[in-house]
C-alpha cells in the first residue's frame, strides 16, 4: 500500500503507516486513538513576586522602595500574563498511552490532532 502524507511541518511528519517527531517514529498500525492533553504551569512566582512589590508600595516609607514596589507589581503582570499551557498529543496503543508531542501552540497541537485522527481512518 503507498503511504499518503496528512501532514507535514518542521520535523512532524503524518502519513498513514508512519507518525515521525523528530528522531522518534511511530508506527500507526499500533495507534489506536490520539488526543490532546493540557499541562497548566505554576502561577506561584508571579503571584508571590507581586505580592512582595504591593508589600513594598504599603509598607515602604521611601518613595524610591515604593516606586520599585511598583514596578516590582507590573512585572509580576506581565510574567502572569506571559505563563501558557503546554498541550500535549497522546497516543494510545495496546501498549498503554504515550506523550509524543509538546507546544505551546494549541492550533498546532490540534492540527497534528485532526491529521493523526484522518491517518487512522485512512488506515481502517
Amino acid at each position: 500500500m503507498e503511504e499518503t502524507e496528512f501532514y507535514r511541518n518542521g520535523n512532524v511528519s503524518i502519513t498513514n503507516a508512519r507518525f515521525i517527531v523528530g528522531s522518534t517514529t511511530y508506527a500507526m498500525n499500533g495507534v489506536t486513538s490520539v488526543k490532546r492533553g493540557q499541562t497548566d504551569p505554576s502561577r506561584l512566582g508571579p503571584i508571590v513576586l507581586a505580592l512582595i512589590g504591593l508589600a513594598m508600595v504599603f509598607i515602604a516609607a521611601s518613595l524610591l522602595t515604593k516606586a520599585i514596589g511598583v514596578v516590582i507589581v507590573v512585572v509580576a503582570i506581565a510574567w502572569f500574563k506571559a505563563i501558557r499551557p503546554d498541550y500535549i498529543v497522546y497516543l494510545n496503543s495496546s501498549s498503554g498511552e504515550s506523550q509524543a508531542l509538546t507546544s505551546q501552540d494549541k492550533q498546532y497541537i490540534d492540527d497534528v490532532i485532526n491529521s493523526l485522527n484522518k491517518a487512522i481512518i485512512h488506515r481502517g
